[in-house]
């Protein structure tokens, strides 16, 4: 492995002691409920494109690195205090390179994460599309691995097999079930679907598979810069179910695609029953929830019960009051030039929301002279004048 304390640098004006003083562009934006206002604070650089965060309950950060453009020497990682990151939960967990796949097994490496989710029980779930480039997928590739945040060691890994994760899919996001019995995840990919995982049998099942819910908008043209963003050959944004958020009591999904601007929801408990066991056509079962424009991420607050939304035309993130129904509106809460394609959300323990900066407009997916590597962003969006800024000490798998 190369040495990768160097990939990763918290901005020189980053207080790394605990009661750290905020730095970055503060950006006073409209109010949230409770007359908060919010600042925007750039927590880490990375030198590779980002796409998830996840910060854990007792503050470690955790992001991955997607392989899209470029074979990236790491693909997940802990953020650590002083700046440098750490291959999680082990370098051989890292160890996979697209130039070597004959050579290496898929079901015990990372072959192209796009997201890292802490849970409530001191485990962060890690979930693997495999497919490189959002291309091929890797046989016995695609998988949700769970980690133990006290061992740093995988605990469980749950593979999908075809029928869940066929040719042409990719994994997007996931959440989890409060009682933690069960995970949704969005598929992104050719033919968008949810897909239903309960956790303690390893069963997982595909349910809204090409539903218009899961699928690209037709005649919706997604913007970058004030500009229709599209390849090379003239095709445009045209991913499927990506952003995904669940309630704070977990009775309600929630999902969007990227190329589309209309939220969607449906009850749990009829995913689990109906879609997961029964295996029966739930499609009359989803709700048009209203409009949220274009957006990736999409995250609800433990404690506000507000839904965050990455608006990726306007470099911003919106908020929006779910309690006011369908027809409520997000709002800005900031907005900068800095928000190249806000991608994923986690929330810290204090409330803070994190979001990364993927830039996928300036990849080579659409901008062929543009470097393999992106240099990419972790922010936070902070209320309070706190958060979690890293792990303080080499966790125990790591000494």
């Amino acid at each position: 492995m190369p040495d990768l304390t160097s990939s990763v640098r918290l901005l020189a004006g980053v207080c790394l002691a605990a009661g750290m003083a905020s730095t970055g562009a503060a950006v006073a934006q409209p109010a949230v409920p409770g007359g908060a206002t919010s600042k925007l604070e750039q927590v880490a650089e990375f030198p590779h494109q980002v796409t998830g965060v996840t910060v854990s309950q007792d503050g470690r950060i955790f992001v991955n690195f997607p392989r899209w453009t470029e074979d990236s020497p790491i693909s997940v990682a802990e953020v650590m205090k002083d700046g440098s990151i750490k291959p999680f939960p082990d370098e051989d967990w890292n160890a996979w390179r697209n130039a070597r796949k004959d050579e290496m097994t898929p079901q015990d490496h990372w072959i192209c994460v796009q997201s890292v989710v802490a849970d409530q029980r001191g485990n962060v779930w890690v979930l693997d599309p495999a497919a490189p480039a959002q291309a091929q997928v890797v046989q016995n590739g695609p998988k949700l691995v769970r980690i133990d945040l006290a061992s740093n060691r995988v605990a469980q890994t749950i593979a999908f097999d075809e029928t869940v994760a066929p040719q042409g899919s990719y994994l997007n996001d996931v959440r989890f079930s409060p009682d933690g019995r069960h995970a949704y995840i969005t598929d992104s990919g050719a033919k968008g679907a949810i897909v239903v995982v309960d956790l303690a049998r390893g069963k997982a099942k595909r349910v809204l598979d090409g539903h218009p819910s899961t699928q690209p908008e037709k005649g919706l043209v997604v913007k970058a810069d004030g500009k229709e963003l599209r390849r090379p050959d003239g095709r445009g944004v045209e991913f499927a179910a990506d952003g995904i958020a669940l309630s704070p009591d977990g009775r309600h999904l929630y999902w969007q695609a990227i190329k589309g601007k209309t939220l969607y929801r449906i009850a749990t408990d009829v995913l689990e029953t109906k879609g997961l066991q029964a295996g029966q056509d739930i499609g009359l079962e989803v709700e048009d929830y209203g409009k949220n424009g274009v957006a990736d991420g999409l995250l609800i607050g433990r404690q506000s019960g507000l839904m965050y939304v990455t608006a990726l035309e306007e470099d911003a993130v919106k908020v929006r009051d779910l309690s006011a129904g369908p027809k409520a509106e997000p709002r800005i809460l900031v907005q900068d030039k800095r928000l190249r394609w806000p991608d994923t959300f986690a929330e810290g323990p204090d409330g803070a929301v994190y979001v990364t900066t993927s830039r996928i407009q300036d990849s080579a997916f659409f901008k062929p002279d543009a470097p393999k590597s992106l240099t990419t962003q972790l922010w936070r969006i902070d209320q309070s004048g706190g958060g979690a800024t890293g792990s303080v000490n080499q966790s125990p798998a790591q000494k």
